[in-house]
């Protein structure tokens, strides 16, 4: 796919992805959701990719959705030009967050500016978010007459908890990042000339000392930890992916570099060396 209102970059085992459309605020369409959509799915399958930020072009972040078609924007039935039954609709927000949630690279959110709207919602499934502290953040649905999208209520709640989270969402008040810095919804809050310094940072970490196979599993531990009932169904399934690292090369190759004091050299691949239970969990059909 040729990219137009994004741009993709690999350097060293760390992919950024840029926002491009300054001109407007890199504000969200049809194409750049398409494209997000298409890079992450080649950055998931791409070896040479230990890592991916996302960043926008220019002075802000992402300031929502492509709003210049007017008061019908968000209607789908007038864009297509037909009937559209409720339940075929796919939001197309959270066919991003999906998309990111389903790569199993980590993703950094390089916030260097305002995060408005689906801007703040896409980097919610992402790993890491950090953003300068004059950065304006929003979560506007119930001022524009409509809800969260983009799987919001689902990773809202279990990053900030469900108080913080109605408070934002219920009020769809603006506010300055540096005001939300002990919010838990950033990892960092910087100076807007740090974010990218920082994000890069803690990519090349990861990209020049881990495994990737180890990252991977680690990262869906995380995540999928949240659907378990309990910490001992969580128990079961660190056992199992400790288990089968511990007879894989990777972990040889960790122990064996620490005891040389020298930096390692891990070999697995995400695309192929993944563990055959893997997944654990059960894909709901969408």
């Amino acid at each position: 796919m040729e990219l137009t209102q994004t741009r993709y970059d690999i350097e060293k085992g760390v992919a950024t992805i840029t926002l491009y459309r300054p001109d407007q605020l890199n504000a969200l369409t049809q194409t750049m959701r398409k494209e997000l959509i298409k890079i992450f799915m080649e950055a998931d399958q791409d070896d040479s990719v230990r890592v991916v930020v996302v960043k926008g072009a220019g002075k802000a972040f992402c300031a929502g959705a492509d709003l210049s078609s007017g008061g019908s924007a968000f209607d789908q039935t007038a864009k297509e030009g037909r009937k559209v039954p409720i339940g075929e609709h796919r939001d197309g927000g959270g066919q991003i967050s999906l998309a990111i949630f389903r790569c199993r690279k980590p993703v950094i959110a390089a916030i260097n500016g305002h995060a408005v709207g689906v801007g703040i919602t896409m980097t919610l499934p992402m790993d890491i978010r950090i953003v300068s502290e004059e950065a304006k953040i929003g979560f506007v649905f119930a001022r524009r007459g409509v809800v969260p999208e983009a799987c919001s209520s689902w990773f809202l709640p279990r990053i900030v908890g469900i108080s913080k989270a109605a408070e934002w969402v219920y009020t769809g008040r603006v506010f300055r990042a540096s005001e939300e810095a002990t919010s838990g919804l950033f990892s960092y809050v910087v100076s807007q000339d740090k974010v990218l310094e920082k994000a890069m940072t803690i990519a090349k970490e990861i990209a020049e000392n881990t495994s990737a196979v180890s990252v991977a599993l680690s990262k869906a531990l995380l995540w999928h930890g949240y659907g378990e009932a309990d910490p001992q169904s969580v128990h079961l399934i660190d056992s199992r992916c400790f288990f089968w690292m511990g007879h894989q090369k990777d972990s040889r190759e960790g122990i064996k570099s620490f005891l040389e004091k020298r930096p390692p050299k891990f070999s697995m691949k995400v695309s192929s060396d993944m563990p055959d239970f893997y997944p654990w969990w059960k894909e709901p059909k969408v």
